[in-house]
């Protein structure tokens, strides 16, 4: 099973990341007190934001989990060491 396709996350797992953060968010704030509850719902609320943040992206055709960046770094590095020869 796949989780990162495409440079985004799998439907399913942003389903699944999103249904977990509210899930979470919702039995700290209905089962804990005090910090254990503050905490408990920031865990959750981030756990939802990845998983929202990776829906948009797919909405949008955005690769946020790719590693082309790597790929353009060293087709950089590659040119900037052939002009400091002499």
């Amino acid at each position: 099973m796949k989780i990162i396709s495409n440079g985004n996350f799998t439907a399913w797992f942003r389903i699944l990341l999103w249904a977990v953060g509210i899930v979470i968010a919702a039995s700290s704030y209905f089962f804990f007190t005090g910090l254990v509850m503050f905490i408990g719902v920031v865990i959750g609320m981030l756990v939802l934001a990845t998983g929202t943040y990776a829906e948009r992206a797919s909405l949008l055709h955005i690769k946020p989990f790719d590693n082309s960046y790597e790929k353009a770094r060293r087709s950089y590095e590659a040119k900037d060491s052939d002009q400091s020869k002499p």
